[in-house]
């Protein structure tokens, strides 16, 4: 099950790694040729590393950081239209998903939920 999360959480991060300055810069950009927002994946950048690594603390940070983008796709979704509308749904629900696999990864990785030697039956 962790093994799935990991994976849905990188995947989803990868995802949201190329969304972010794909949408910004050249699919639906506010201004013509683009702007500052492209750089809104900056922060995933940070926690990419840890992500692929696997390690906790990075997953308990980057479920607070997955709430941005669920944030941000939410508001753009009930306020812009069009082709920016749709690209705002799809970074919701890869938010959502990243969010999620994340969140239960780092409770499932927890060192009270590890499984031992010592604590398995003769």
């Amino acid at each position: 099950m962790r093994g799935r999360l990991r994976w849905m959480a990188c995947a989803s991060l990868l995802a949201l790694l190329f969304l972010c300055p794909v949408w910004e810069l050249w699919l639906a950009p506010l201004q013509p040729g683009g702007t500052w927002l492209a750089a809104k994946g900056v922060p995933l950048l940070f926690i990419a590393v840890g992500i692929f690594r696997g390690r906790r603390y990075t997953y308990q940070v980057a479920s607070l950081v997955a709430l941005l983008y669920l944030l941000e796709g939410s508001v753009r979704v009930a306020s812009d239209r069009g082709l920016t509308q749709q690209l705002a749904g799809l970074e919701t629900l890869l938010a959502l998903v990243f969010f999620f696999s994340v969140a239960f990864y780092a409770r499932l990785s927890a060192p009270g939920r590890q499984k031992t030697d010592s604590s398995a039956a003769p």
